[in-house]
């Protein structure tokens, strides 16, 4: 599992995203609503799995860097980003993998995923930016009886700015300016909106 880590700087990661074309630079709506002129398309990087495994191996080796061996008892990643990065991440460490989809009231646990009580769950994200979802997720988590022993994500958008309560491990952080849409700058005010995520355009 830590074959790729060492040599998995931040420089190495970011190369892995642009080499897969996974850093698109104009104007992005977040599934925040903020806007950005940068994003980062990890489903892009997923697309190869060879380089999904060096990846999400060397986060796992971070994980268990910072947590210890045997921390963990299970992986849950929120739909839809996190999907394919929380079953590569719970691979890598050995751990059963599960996901959480949005309802009426936020995130739930279905298609037969349940928690044993107390259980000790890593929470992975594809790419965290206002936390708004990993903490959504959290709180999914913890209403079916889990313990989040910390979260996990590909990218920090936020540079280790966020706070999601539990500790975040990231395997690269990108600090990248977001704006509301009432006070964009003007170069990005000119160029037409995208919505390249999964939610559709507020």
């Amino acid at each position: 599992m830590t074959d790729d880590h060492p040599a998995m700087t931040r420089e190495r990661v970011l190369d892995e995203f642009r080499d897969a074309g996974a850093l698109l630079e104009g104007h992005f709506v977040l599934s925040s609503g903020l806007r950005s002129p940068a994003y980062v398309q990890c489903a892009r990087v997923m697309m190869d799995p060879r380089r999904g495994e060096r990846l999400c191996r060397a986060l796992a080796a971070r994980v268990v860097e910072r947590l210890g061996a045997g921390a963990l008892d299970v992986v849950i990643a929120p739909a839809m980003g996190g999907i394919v990065v929380g079953y590569e991440l719970a691979r890598a460490l050995g751990l059963p993998s599960m996901f959480a989809e949005r309802g009426a009231e936020g995130f739930v646990l279905r298609r037969g995923f349940r928690l044993d009580p107390g259980a000790r769950v890593l929470m992975v994200e594809d790419v965290v930016t206002t936390g708004k979802s990993s903490r959504e997720c959290i709180a999914c988590i913890r209403a079916a009886g889990g313990e989040v022993v910390a979260a996990s994500c590909l990218i920090d958008r936020s540079d280790g700015a966020v706070d999601l309560g539990p500790p975040l491990i990231a395997l690269a952080g990108l600090a990248i300016p977001t704006y509301h849409p009432d006070n964009l700058p003007p170069e990005l005010a000119a160029l037409p909106p995208i919505k390249p995520g999964s939610r559709p355009m507020p």
